[in-house]
């Protein structure tokens, strides 16, 4: 069963329209981004939808199913470390329109197991603004409970996002 308010194909959330909303430009990236993720053939394996918040921060919400879990019934560590990773890496990507960031380092501290449900990873930048950024991340499971959290070191690329499958569609529309 996929969830249709996480699946990778639902429509990109458009930041609000107000004052305090990013510029054209910056909205324009994080509708990209949005689509970026999208596009990623490993999100085709996942229930999941990416938000960027705002300029640093970033949410993907997904379902947690059997599919995922290890032998004794709970999701494999693989999925904590692929949604913290994305999570931090879009939250500091966010503050670059030019170049895809990749990961050069991530530590993370898995805390509680988690058997189903929506799973929240939050992103958020902590630091760096040329070549390096570093962002954490945290899952909060469907009770509210912090179940991991990790930190990543991301670096940029020689590779234009404008060269990627969906960025380039959506920063064109």
């Amino acid at each position: 069963m996929r969830c249709t308010r996480c699946s990778p194909t639902a429509t990109a959330v458009t930041p609000p329209a107000d004052p305090a909303a990013p510029s054209s430009g910056a909205a324009a990236h994080f509708r990209a981004l949005q689509a970026l993720y999208a596009a990623a053939p490993i999100n085709g394996m996942f229930a999941s939808r990416l938000e960027i918040v705002e300029a640093g921060m970033a949410r993907i919400r997904f379902l947690v199913e059997p599919a995922v879990h290890h032998a004794a019934g709970a999701a494999h560590g693989t999925v904590y470390f692929k949604m913290l990773d994305d999570a931090a890496f879009y939250a500091a990507n966010s503050l670059v329109s030019d170049r895809f960031l990749l990961t050069t380092q991530f530590n993370l501290l898995l805390t509680r197991p988690v058997k189903a449900g929506e799973v929240i990873a939050e992103g958020r930048w902590i630091s760096g603004k040329r070549r390096v950024f570093v962002a954490d991340a945290r899952l909060i499971d469907a009770d509210g409970e912090e179940i991991a959290r990790g930190t990543g070191t991301f670096m940029k690329s020689r590779i234009p996002l404008a060269t990627l499958p969906g960025y380039a569609a959506a920063a064109g529309a």
